[in-house]
């Protein structure tokens, strides 16, 4: 069964735990905005989209709460890239 992404503001991560293992984007809170600085989808659940749901799940959530991004993350870089409805949230 699918999980649903969790934000974790103590952790300062963005969780999706689907299967037992737990797929993370791991962010700095600033003000205005969040920097996705990691991300990590374990082995047992690569290939499957969990690590593209996780971040559209979490840029929702930014948006929905009125902040930016700065994505030093490589995923989250190339999924804001490849998704131009996104690109608004950069800062």
């Amino acid at each position: 069964m699918d999980g649903e992404v969790t934000d974790n503001p103590e952790r300062g991560q963005y969780e999706l735990t689907v299967d037992g293992a737990t797929a993370i984007a791991a962010y700095r809170r600033h003000d205005d905005h969040l920097t996705f600085y990691h991300t990590e989808v374990p082995a047992a659940l690569g290939g499957r989209g969990i690590g593209k749901r996780l971040i559209a799940a979490a840029l929702a959530d930014v948006r929905r709460q009125g902040l930016r991004v700065v994505a030093t993350c490589p995923f989250v870089r190339h999924y804001i890239d490849t998704h131009p409805e996104e690109r608004d949230l950069l800062l």
